[in-house]
């Protein structure tokens, strides 16, 4: 499974970005997808997670209700929206998928990374 990353970019404080993650090569629909960044001098944590099916979504306390995860499987895409980003929100966001139904935020469960992308948040 390859995964592409896009979207990436510098925001201000405030605002909003949308990053994607492309998948070939499996079943995108057979897949638990996640989100996850790095920020500087940390280590890697876990964003948000969704269900093979979309219906089940999970988040890390510091995103709930300014992110936004989502899939569409006819597009094998998975998406997340970041509204009202901050500034402790720079990192560097990696996509991951997890083969099965099990919904997972620690980063050994789930067997294929994307590249990651740049997301800077100025004050």
């Amino acid at each position: 499974v390859q995964l592409q990353v896009s979207g990436g970019g510098l925001v201000q404080a405030g605002g909003s970005l949308r990053l994607s993650c492309a998948a070939s090569g499996g079943s995108f629909g057979n897949f638990v997808m996640g989100w996850f960044r790095q920020a500087p001098g940390k280590e890697r944590e876990f964003v948000a997670s969704i269900s093979r099916g979309g219906g089940s979504t999970d988040y890390t306390d510091s995103v709930n209700g300014r992110f936004t995860i989502s899939r569409d499987n006819d597009k094998n895409t998975v998406y997340l929206r970041m509204n009202s980003l901050k500034p402790e929100d720079t990192a560097v966001y990696y996509c991951a998928s997890r083969e099965g139904w099990q919904m997972a935020q620690a980063e050994y469960e789930y067997a294929f990374w994307g590249q990651g992308t740049e997301v800077t948040v100025s004050s």
